[in-house]
């Protein structure tokens, strides 16, 4: 469990300031951003459906926090090798410890003795602790109560996807930081038929850029359905 340079564990653009909050979750990454570096800071439990930001904002947090000199751990579960309560035991030590996906535990018992000793040994070393997970704690299927209890008593965050109106307004900005123009009937034409969840959004955003950049051609509605659906058209 060896720290990695900073450069090469942390994605350059999972950082605070290119988290889009929109309305609904501008206190949740206010509160994220005075966890990393305040003392006696909340440990903080993110939960909120896939593409909500849960990752982008635990990696966020570990990169602010290494950068302010504190040493951090970050770990998605379902990405550990087995046996994974190994692995998580192997967490402990660091002053920040960012645990994603914990859904994936919850149902094993030696994964969750493994979590809610992890949560015990942090606290009496005054570590901060940073989960995220798609469920609320009283909603996971956790077999052991006292690591319920546990998860219960941190702060926590539920995030909430972007409105259609901010994910559009996300998605022109980071196209437009390639020398994109994306003009409304494109937004419209992506938005009626592909998910609408940031991630998906933005990995779609990569594979357009590519192809445009190949083709030499800017990005109008007939080239995307050339491009997603294989149907030819006129130039």
């Amino acid at each position: 469990m060896s720290q990695l340079p900073l450069a090469l564990r942390f994605p350059r653009q999972q950082r605070f300031e290119h988290f889009h909050a929109g309305s609904a979750n501008a206190a949740t990454l206010a509160l994220l951003r005075t966890t990393v570096t305040a003392a006696a800071a909340p440990w903080v439990f993110l939960h909120g459906p896939p593409g909500s930001g849960k990752t982008h904002l635990l990696l966020a947090a570990c990169q602010s926090a290494a950068e302010a000199g504190r040493r951090v751990r970050y770990a998605a579960l379902g990405a550990l090798p087995a046996p994974r309560a190994e692995a998580i035991a192997a967490l402990a030590g660091a002053e920040l410890i960012a645990i994603d996906e914990l859904d994936v535990a919850a149902g094993t018992r030696a994964d969750e003795q493994a979590l809610f000793d992890l949560y015990n040994r942090n606290r009496a070393e005054g570590a901060t602790l940073l989960i995220a997970a798609r469920l609320a704690p009283a909603e996971l299927a956790l077999q052991l109560p006292d690591l319920r209890s546990r998860l219960g008593a941190c702060t926590r965050a539920a995030l909430r996807p972007l409105d259609d109106d901010e994910r559009r307004a996300v998605l022109r900005e980071r196209a437009a930081a390639r020398g994109i123009e994306l003009d409304d009937s494109v937004l419209d034409w992506l938005f009626a038929r592909h998910a609408r969840d940031l991630g998906t959004l933005t990995a779609l955003l990569d594979r357009i850029d590519r192809a445009a950049l190949a083709a030499r051609r800017r990005v109008t509605v007939p080239f995307l359905r050339e491009l997603l659906t294989g149907t030819a058209s006129d130039r």
